[in-house]
């Protein structure tokens, strides 16, 4: 049991990675705090949680903005006693040539995919700190490393994730607080359908895959999830400022 006595917050915890990984936590001994915008879906996960023999609630929170943040932060903290694992999954796609690009569709990205990672860091670090320390681990993406057309919005908030992170960790290390982010290649969920349909439908996707990923697939929420409690867990004990790559090789 790698997480017994862990308590855990995971944002985009309704569905996909996050959920995955919010429930894999909690297989392990974490308490868990699921965090979405979608309130009846981190309902039913943390139903799941509990039916399974975990300790899980949910808590409704807009991740890019702070009063909200600052709520599910505290709020979760209260309740669990304490907070020493806060993973940050919450995060949106949209896909368009740059001179296509809806400014405000440029702002919406980066304030759920960036803003989200600053405001949670801003009200946990307190925190992880009185903990004694702990984890916080992001999900940044590919794009993040690798040019994908359609994706410069998108790709710009995950590049900032990454960078973020690296500045962060050197900040708060002296508090023995990690700081990790995971940058995942495909993944076969909803999330990457503005992409899809950008590209020319599933079928050119799949063509796409089968001619650039050296595993010839695509990976699955499992898999990223088993990849986040490996940042989040003491395996990972001399790991900070670092991005993971789990792509199934095509940034190789």
């Amino acid at each position: 049991m790698r997480y017994t006595g862990r308590r855990a917050i995971v944002t985009g915890a309704a569905s996909g990675i996050g959920e995955g990984t919010a429930k894999l936590l909690a297989s392990e001994g974490a308490q868990v705090v699921l965090a979405d915008v979608n309130g009846d879906g981190i309902s039913a996960a943390a139903e799941q949680i509990g039916s399974a023999g975990g300790k899980a609630s949910a808590l409704w929170a807009d991740v890019s903005d702070a009063k909200s943040v600052e709520n599910l932060i505290n709020t979760a903290a209260h309740a669990m006693g304490g907070l020493d694992t806060v993973i940050n999954v919450a995060g949106i796609q949209r896909s368009a040539p740059v001179a296509e690009t809806d400014p405000d569709s440029w702002d919406q990205q980066f304030a759920v995919n960036v803003r989200s990672v600053f405001l949670t860091a801003k009200y946990a670090v307190p925190h992880l700190r009185a903990a004694g320390g702990g984890q916080f681990v992001s999900v940044a993406s590919i794009a993040a490393l690798k040019g994908i057309s359609g994706l410069t919005a998108y790709s710009a908030s995950k590049g900032a994730i990454v960078s973020f992170t690296r500045t962060l960790a050197v900040e708060v290390a002296a508090d023995n607080i990690r700081v990790l982010c995971l940058c995942p290649g495909w993944v076969d969920t909803p999330f990457n359908d503005p992409v899809v349909t950008f590209m020319g439908g599933e079928a050119a996707h799949q063509a796409m895959v089968a001619a650039e990923v050296p595993l010839a697939r695509q990976g699955r929420p499992s898999e990223m999830a088993e990849a986040l409690a490996f940042l989040a867990s003491d395996a990972a004990s001399y790991m900070t400022g670092q991005a993971l790559i789990v792509d199934g090789g095509i940034t190789s």
